[in-house]
C-alpha cells in the first residue's frame, strides 16, 4: 500500500472557528495512520494574514475570487491523491443576507479536470433545507463535481436528496470526530477547574446571538430555588466575525441579564478560546450539556459532537444535529426560544440522577465510534477508495433505493 497524499482546503488553526479546529484535527488523525501525508491550503479571514505551521503550503484570502484561482494552481502542483474540501457557505464565497457568490465549483473544475485530475471529496459543514435556487445550484454542482461527498449526520444526506435532488449514491456519512477522553471521575475535573461542589450545566464554544444563551439564563431562575448548587457555565470567546462588527455587545447584554435576575452565583462566563483539550475537560466536569441554539436548520455542531463523544446527558433545542443525536432516549429536546421548556427538561434530569446516568450510558455507547482515531481510519479508507476509483458502497449515508430524489 503506497503513501496516500491528502490536501485539505479550508480554515485552519490558529484561526478561531469550528472548521479550523476540525481541519486541524482531521489532518492530525489522517497522519496518525500509516502511510498518509496531509497538507493544508488555509483560508485567511478577510483582510488578515495568519501565521501557520509548516503543514500549510498555501493560503487563500477569504472573499477574493482570484485568491481561490491561485490556490487551485497550487493544488494542481501539489499532485495530491485526494483534495479534502471543508465547505461552508460564505467561507467559499460571498454571503451577506443571502448567497451572492460561491467559488467552490470553479475550484473543483480547475483541479479535477485535465490530464492531472485530482479527485475531490468535500465535507459539507452546512446544508440548508429549503434552499434558495442559487444555494441549490451551488451545492448540487459541488456534489456532482466530486468523487464522493461527506456528511456528518444521516439527516444531511436526507436533506440533500429531498431538497437538492442529489442522489445519495456518492454521499458518505462519517461522524464529526472527538478527542479521546481520560477515564477519570467527574469530581476530578470539577476540582481541577475550581467547580467542586457544584452541579454543572454547560454551553461551550464561540459566543454569538445564534446560541440563544439568554433563554438558558432565564431558565436558571426556575432551577435555583430547588437546586441552589446548580451553575450554568458559558465557556468560549465571542465569535470573531461578530466581534469585528459589534464587539462584546451580546456578552454584555447577557451579563446585564444575569445581574437583573440575581443569578451571579449561578451563571459564570469564561471568556477565552477553548482548545480541544479544554473543551473536553469542561465537558467531563459537566453534569448536563445544554445547546439552546436558535437555528432549527443547524446540521452540525462541533461542541455537541464533543458532548456526544464524552457521553454527556444533553438538553437541546430541536435542530437537525440534536434531533438525530438525542434520539432513542439519549437526551431531551426543549422547545425553541422557550426558557420554560429548557427549565422543564433540566429539572427532569436534575431531579432524577438515575435517568441522567442512563442517558450518559446511552450517549457513550452511541458516540463510541466518534473518537478521532476511528474517524481518521474511516476518512483514510474513503480517500484510498476514491483515489483508486473504487466503489464506496459501505460508506453510504442512505440506501439508494430508500430515497427518491
Amino acid at each position: 500500500m503506497g503513501t496516500l497524499s491528502v490536501l485539505i482546503v479550508g480554515t485552519y488553526v490558529p484561526r478561531h472557528d469550528g472548521l479550523a479546529t476540525f481541519a486541524h484535527d482531521l489532518r492530525r488523525a489522517l497522519t496518525q495512520q500509516e502511510g498518509v501525508r496531509a497538507r493544508v491550503i488555509a483560508i485567511d479571514p478577510p483582510g488578515e494574514s495568519l501565521r501557520y505551521s509548516r503543514n500549510v503550503v498555501g493560503r487563500i484570502q477569504q472573499g477574493r475570487r482570484e485568491s481561490f484561482e491561485r490556490a487551485a494552481d497550487i493544488a494542481r502542483q501539489m499532485r495530491s491523491d485526494v483534495i479534502s474540501i471543508q465547505h461552508e457557505f460564505g467561507l467559499w464565497g460571498i454571503w451577506r443576507q443571502e448567497l451572492e457568490a460561491d467559488f467552490t465549483q470553479s475550484f473543483i473544475e480547475a483541479v479535477s479536470s485535465g490530464p492531472r485530475a485530482i479527485p475531490i471529496v468535500p465535507t459539507l459543514h452546512t446544508i440548508r433545507p429549503s434552499p434558495s435556487e442559487p444555494e441549490r445550484d451551488v451545492l448540487r454542482g459541488i456534489v456532482e463535481g466530486s468523487s464522493a461527498t461527506v456528511v456528518m449526520a444521516r439527516t444531511g444526506a436526507m436533506i440533500l436528496a429531498d431538497d437538492y435532488g442529489i442522489s445519495p449514491a456518492t454521499v458518505a456519512r462519517i461522524p464529526h470526530g472527538v478527542p479521546l477522553v481520560s477515564k477519570l471521575p467527574r469530581r476530578h475535573f470539577k476540582r481541577e477547574l475550581g467547580l467542586a461542589g457544584r452541579t454543572i450545566i454547560s454551553t461551550l464554544g464561540l459566543l454569538d446571538p445564534r446560541k440563544g444563551i439568554e433563554y438558558a439564563i432565564r431558565a436558571m431562575s426556575s432551577l435555583v430555588e430547588t437546586h441552589p448548587e446548580a451553575l450554568y457555565l458559558v465557556a468560549g470567546e465571542t465569535h470573531p466575525t461578530y466581534r469585528r462588527t459589534l464587539g462584546e455587545q451580546y456578552r454584555n447584554e447577557l451579563l446585564d441579564l444575569v445581574t437583573e435576575l440575581g443569578l451571579s452565583d449561578n451563571v459564570r462566563f469564561v471568556n477565552q478560546y477553548l482548545t480541544d483539550q479544554e473543551m473536553v475537560d469542561y465537558l467531563q466536569a459537566s453534569d448536563i450539556y445544554l445547546t439552546p441554539y436558535l437555528d432549527r436548520n443547524q446540521i452540525t455542531s462541533g461542541t455537541l459532537a464533543f458532548a456526544v463523544g464524552t457521553g454527556k446527558a444533553v438538553v437541546s433545542t430541536p435542530n437537525f444535529h440534536a434531533t438525530e443525536a438525542l434520539a432513542e432516549g439519549r437526551g431531551l429536546l426543549a422547545e425553541m426560544r422557550s426558557s420554560e421548556s429548557i427549565a422543564h427538561c433540566l429539572l427532569l434530569l436534575l431531579d432524577d440522577p438515575d435517568r441522567r446516568r442512563a442517558m450518559e450510558r446511552g450517549m457513550a455507547e452511541y458516540g463510541r465510534q466518534d473518537a478521532w482515531p476511528l474517524v481518521g481510519e474511516r476518512y483514510v479508507e474513503l480517500f484510498r477508495r476514491v483515489a483508486a476509483g473504487e466503489p464506496i458502497d459501505d460508506f453510504l449515508a442512505l440506501e439508494p433505493e430508500a430515497v427518491t430524489p
